[in-house]
C-alpha cells in the first residue's frame, strides 16, 4: 500500500517562499509519476506541477516561472519550490503518485493528506 506524507506548508507573506516535500512508501517510486495538486477554499482540485519517470515536467500557466517540481528518487521524495508566492496560492497542497504515462489532465493514482500553505500579509 502506497503512503504518501506531504510537508513543509506553513504561512508565508507575500513574494515569500516555501519548499513542500511528499515522501512515499512502497517500491517502484522511480517508476511512478508523481505531482502536485491543489484545492483552494470553493475551488476544485487543480494541477500545480507534475514530473513523470522520465523527468518530463508539466506546470500550471499560473505557477510557471515561480514554482518547480523536482524529484529524488533515492530517497523517494518529491519536491515543490515555491518562490515569490500570492495570495492566490493559499490552498491545501496534495501529493499525487500515479502510474506513469497518465495524462496530466486526468487524476488518478495515491493522495496524501494534504498541507496548507496560506499567503497573506
Amino acid at each position: 500500500q502506497v503512503q504518501l506524507v506531504e510537508s513543509g506548508g506553513d504561512w508565508v507573506q507575500p513574494g515569500g517562499s516555501l519548499k513542500l516535500s511528499c515522501a512515499a512508501s512502497g517500491s517502484l517510486f522511480s517508476l511512478s509519476a508523481m505531482a502536485w495538486y491543489r484545492q483552494a477554499p470553493g475551488k476544485q482540485r487543480e494541477l500545480v506541477a507534475g514530473i513523470d519517470r522520465d523527468g518530463t515536467i508539466k506546470v500550471a500557466s499560473s505557477v510557471k516561472g515561480r514554482f518547480t517540481i523536482s524529484r529524488d528518487n533515492a530517497k523517494n521524495t518529491v519536491y515543490l519550490q515555491m518562490n515569490n508566492l500570492k495570495p492566490e496560492d493559499t490552498a491545501v497542497y496534495y501529493c499525487n503518485r500515479r502510474p506513469w504515462g497518465t495524462a496530466w489532465s486526468r487524476e488518478s493514482g495515491s493522495w496524501g493528506q494534504g498541507t496548507q500553505v496560506t499567503v497573506s500579509s
